[in-house]
């Protein structure tokens, strides 16, 4: 497996510099939050593109993917939300990143039925796009649909290879479901994984890997059992919780301690 962060744990920090930290720390990628907050999003420009994506080439970093915030199952029109998607598949294109994230985001109105047929009709009309760009939008599992069980009444509906999951282990935990279930039914979809670690349910705020309670290691280990051999991605929420501490700090510490679970899962 090969690890990568978030730069949703390094606000505003621009581009050449989260290169060098992925490179000094010994990390393999980035998922580059696509947020009007950060250096790259979906309004920046072909230059800036081509420049951004030169300084991953040249720092030897891969680009994982483009952390989106299109709500797929919210109420409205299908028409504003499939091309805010097709703004993050054009630039995922643009800058060679394999995947772009969306989130569930149904409205607690809806029901469940009404929600998972909205958002499987836009992920499906997306993924003819998705497809003749070469890039794969994930479903994160995540607020309305929490659990990898949320998550796959949705995928089953859209059909599509184009259309996968990344897996918030965070989230699935929080909404009751073990690793190993979570895989069981994520492991067709799979994109990616994001780890994080938190002291408990009621209190979320990012500590360093290990730090908590979530079940990195079981995760791991399903994983490593399955051979899976895909992307871990540490998303350290420093953006919501200005307290938590700098990233930077953490990411050596962080590294070390996955690569651990993985010797230790071997």
């Amino acid at each position: 497996m090969r690890l990568a962060f978030s730069t949703l744990g390094v606000p505003g920090l621009p581009v050449p510099d989260v290169v060098r930290l992925a490179a000094t720390h010994g990390y393999h990628g980035v998922e580059l939050r696509a947020h009007p907050e950060e250096p790259v999003h979906p309004g920046i420009g072909h230059g800036e593109r081509a420049d951004v994506a030169g300084e991953f080439k040249a720092g030897g970093i891969e680009l994982l993917g483009l952390a989106g915030y299109t709500r797929v199952a919210a109420p409205g029109d299908d028409g504003p939300v499939i091309d805010e998607i097709r703004e993050l598949l054009d630039l995922a294109h643009d800058l060679g990143a394999p995947y772009v994230r969306v989130f569930p985001g149904a409205d607690p109105e809806q029901t469940r039925e009404r929600a998972d047929a909205i958002a499987a009709r836009r992920l499906g009309t997306a993924a003819e796009y998705a497809g003749d760009l070469g890039v794969r939008i994930l479903l994160e599992t995540h607020d309305s649909h929490r659990t990898a069980a949320d998550a796959i009444r949705v995928l089953g509906l859209v059909g599509h290879r184009h259309v996968g999951a990344l897996w918030d282990v965070m989230h699935t935990w929080l909404g009751g479901e073990q690793p190993a279930e979570s895989f069981a039914a994520l492991s067709p979809y799979l994109g990616y994984v994001q780890v994080k670690d938190i002291a408990s349910a009621d209190d979320t705020t990012p500590l360093p890997l290990g730090a908590g309670v979530l079940p990195l290691s079981d995760t791991v280990e399903v994983l490593s059992r399955h051979e899976w051999d895909g992307w871990l991605c540490w998303e350290y929420e420093k953006r919501w919780y200005e307290d938590a501490a700098p990233l930077e700090g953490l990411l050596e510490a962080g590294r070390a301690h996955l690569g651990r679970l993985l010797n230790d899962s071997a």
